[in-house]
């Protein structure tokens, strides 16, 4: 039986989410240009009907953007998933009729959609980082360690994530190539900072610092993160983040230190949220006293539609 106080929490989570599903279509979304939604590791578009966004891309729609949803591979690296990005921006592109596009990344999905805008400038003209991880993380350094020194904790890990990967190839009839492996090499610090080299748009000179906020093409670039580790005692991965939270010494979301998603103009790194709250997940169980994570998505939406993107 579920505990009285994790039903009424529950309860009330449910009610909050739900409320923010009514947002009505007054055009304070409306973007000029599409927005596009790349997710992070271990993450999908669209399983079993539930978007990995949860309720965000609703909310942007209700309020009249136009949202696409990509997946690509939830466990690899960098280069692999941002050809398979290329991909789907090409389509968009030619589908929507759009001159460029507006690039969400959460997670590891802000360095695949830096990536894929290197290589077409042109059609991109904003790029936002969501508790990016843009330097790396201890996260992925451990845990590769462990996986080069064959160790069982790093077995348990490979096996549990390639279990959820093939999951969700199978679950979202799009099968697509998954490495536990390139994954963790693709978040490491030391493969961060080589990315870094090769792709510096927008990012910052030194670490915890700001980058550029809009580069001579005229593409804009901001992040956002946050410092909670547990935010709703009903969300049943909290506890997770608690723990990988003590791998680091810095101010962290339970998976990235906050000075890691820095990238363009800051908009803030300090949200009462854990890593999973800034795509409202798990199931929109987010924090009762923080921002709801639909809310920031609007204000930011707005926000380019008032910079006339």
């Amino acid at each position: 039986m579920i505990p009285k106080l994790v039903r009424a929490l529950l309860a009330c989570s449910l009610i909050v989410s739900a409320a923010t599903v009514w947002a009505t279509n007054d055009g304070y979304t409306k973007t000029k240009y599409p927005i596009v939604l790349v997710h992070g590791m271990a993450f999908y578009d669209d399983l079993l009907g539930i978007s990995g966004w949860y309720s965000i891309p609703h909310q942007l729609r209700k309020g009249g953007a136009e949202v696409y949803v990509v997946q690509v591979s939830a466990l690899n690296s960098t280069e692999l998933r941002g050809e398979q990005l290329i991909k789907q921006l090409e389509v968009i592109l030619a589908s929507s009729g759009a001159e460029k596009l507006n690039l969400i990344g959460h997670s590891h999905g802000s360095p695949t959609a830096r990536y894929a805008a290197a290589f077409y400038p042109e059609y991109v003209a904003s790029i936002t980082s969501v508790g990016g991880v843009n330097w790396g993380t201890p996260v992925a350094d451990l845990s590769l360690q462990d996986l080069n020194d064959k160790t069982l904790k790093g077995w348990l890990y490979n096996s549990t994530l390639m279990s959820w990967a093939r999951m969700i190839n199978l679950l979202s009839g799009n099968p697509l190539p998954q490495s536990y492996y390139e994954e963790m090499v693709a978040l490491s610090t030391e493969k961060a900072l080589q990315f870094n080299q090769d792709f510096p748009a927008g990012m910052p000179t030194e670490y915890c610092g700001e980058g550029e906020a809009v580069d001579a093409n005229g593409t804009y670039y901001f992040s956002w993160g946050g410092t909670k580790q547990v935010t709703n005692l009903a969300d049943p991965l909290d506890l997770g983040m608690t723990l990988s939270a003590r791998l680091m010494d810095e101010p962290n979301d339970g998976l990235v230190p906050a000075c890691s998603t820095h990238f363009g103009k800051v908009i803030r790194d300090n949200y009462r949220m854990n890593h999973l709250d800034l795509v409202d997940q798990v199931l929109g169980l987010h924090g009762f006293w923080g921002t709801d994570p639909a809310v920031v998505y609007r204000q930011h939406a707005n926000r380019l539609k008032l910079l006339g993107l």
